[in-house]
């Protein structure tokens, strides 16, 4: 029996590329130290020659699934949080996310929506319509700007500061009413505001009878894979009931993100 596992890992390690199975065993020797590992400490804990360490770390720095501090302390990049995102396929998270969405419908009485940023864009991925007879519908598939859209503003809220600054510099910053954000300046102030409350607003900010309010879905890595947002006209949302969605949205957010 054990010749016979023996026979097979060496069939199987005849297929291996060995620069990248160091180099990945490299990076999870790295995850192991969040406050940072020192280089010495990484050709001590991996056993290989300090030139291919060096070469490794470099190319790894390069990717941008590492960084390094000015001490030279190597830690994972936030991009491997993003990788792991992506494990949150569009098609998994609506499935997963219809049932919670259906309950925050039925509370708030409002359309109830699920979407993720797209490029420069956002995109609608779900949309629960509103029972009511005036009420918010919106495509799947539908496309919205990132400065006025609540469910964009939860998102990039949560982002690592070097994503959000870079996606921050290629919006144009268009008027569509009078109270559109206009500048990166005031949008960066918004969304400090948004971090603080885990929720975001778009009030009248695109359409002049439109709001919204949206909380971001966090994956384990507290990365923002997606945002659920509540939207109706502006004659109902008062302060009483703008209050009690927010309640709903922030739960349902919470109850997407840590379903399995």
């Amino acid at each position: 029996m054990n010749k016979n596992i023996t026979a097979a890992d060496s069939e199987a390690e005849k297929h291996i590329v060995p620069a990248l199975f160091r180099g990945l065993g490299l990076l999870e020797k790295i995850a192991e130290h969040p406050e940072g590992a020192p280089f010495s400490l990484l050709v001590q804990e991996t056993g290989l020659p300090t030139a291919s360490v060096y070469r490794m770390v470099e190319t790894l720095e390069k990717c941008g699934y590492v960084k390094h501090s000015v001490d030279r302390r190597y830690r994972i990049s936030r991009k491997l949080l993003k990788l792991g995102s992506l494990s949150y396929g569009e098609h998994s998270l609506v499935e997963r996310a219809m049932p919670f969405l259906r309950k925050a419908r039925d509370l708030s009485g409002e359309t109830v929506l699920l979407g993720v940023l797209n490029g420069q864009e956002g995109i609608v991925l779900a949309c629960v319509d509103s029972p009511q007879a005036v009420k918010v519908s919106i495509q799947v598939g539908h496309h919205f700007p990132l400065h006025t859209a609540a469910p964009a503003k939860a998102i990039l809220a949560m982002l690592p500061e070097d994503e959000r600054s870079t996606i921050l510099k290629s919006i144009v910053y268009t008027r569509f009413t009078a109270a559109t954000i206009t500048t990166e300046k005031a949008f960066r102030r918004e969304l400090a505001e948004v971090k603080k409350r885990g929720l975001a607003f778009d009030r009248s900010e695109e359409l002049d009878d439109l709001r919204c309010i949206a909380a971001p879905i966090l994956n384990e890595g507290n990365y923002p894979v997606a945002a659920v947002w509540c939207s109706g006209p502006a004659s109902r949302f008062n302060a009483a009931k703008e209050k009690s969605i927010a309640k709903i949205i922030q739960q349902t957010a919470g109850e997407i993100g840590s379903e399995p």
